[in-house]
């Protein structure tokens, strides 16, 4: 590592090395990414088979992508939104599958067996009722975007709206429960 560097900015190197066929800074790159990688999704996920599966998507599009990225630019931001697209990915597919289970926050099984921390437990508990207060149509546009990951335009597909009012709904719906909550 260069002296006076942290190690995120080190990965800017060298990701710009690596960009100009610098092998050697490639591997490292890809070796120092890792862990970070998979601390960010463990936290988030309650399965670590899912986290490695997801961490090899990220790697894999690190590899696949890393022409595009700009090395004037910090690399954390870059590979920040690639973790969030895959990890996105991941649950919609997974969420997908699971369509025809109607899941509730409310279930405790549901709780113990995919929240890892009381603490979020307890959050969930809370915006679970908070969303309970909301119209079942405003409630349904928020968990599909907000929560599983749908884009906007398809929300509007599947509930067949117009896409500018799924938009409003969900930052509507936004707005109410940040005051229900305190936030």
């Amino acid at each position: 590592m260069a002296k006076n560097t942290s190690p995120i900015d080190e990965w800017s190197l060298l990701a710009k090395a690596a960009q100009s066929g610098d092998k050697k800074a490639y591997r490292q790159l890809l070796s120092d990414i890792l862990p970070y990688i998979r601390n960010i999704l463990m936290p988030s996920l309650a399965n670590a088979d899912a986290a490695d599966d997801i961490t090899q998507e990220v790697l894999i599009s690190v590899h696949k992508s890393l022409n595009t990225y700009n090395p004037d630019k910090p690399f954390r931001p870059w590979l920040s939104a690639i973790i969030n697209f895959r990890r996105t990915d991941y649950l919609r597919k997974y969420y997908s599958k699971r369509d025809d289970q109607k899941t509730s926050l409310d279930n405790p099984d549901y709780i113990s067996q995919n929240v890892t921390n009381d603490t979020y437990a307890g959050e969930l508990r809370d915006i679970e009722g908070a969303l309970a207060e909301i119209p079942e149509k405003q409630r349904t546009i928020f968990k599909l975007i907000k929560i599983e990951g749908y884009t906007a335009e398809e929300v509007a597909n599947k509930m067949d709206m117009n896409v500018s009012a799924v938009k409003v709904s969900a930052h509507r719906t936004t707005k109410r429960l940040k005051g229900a909550l305190g936030e």
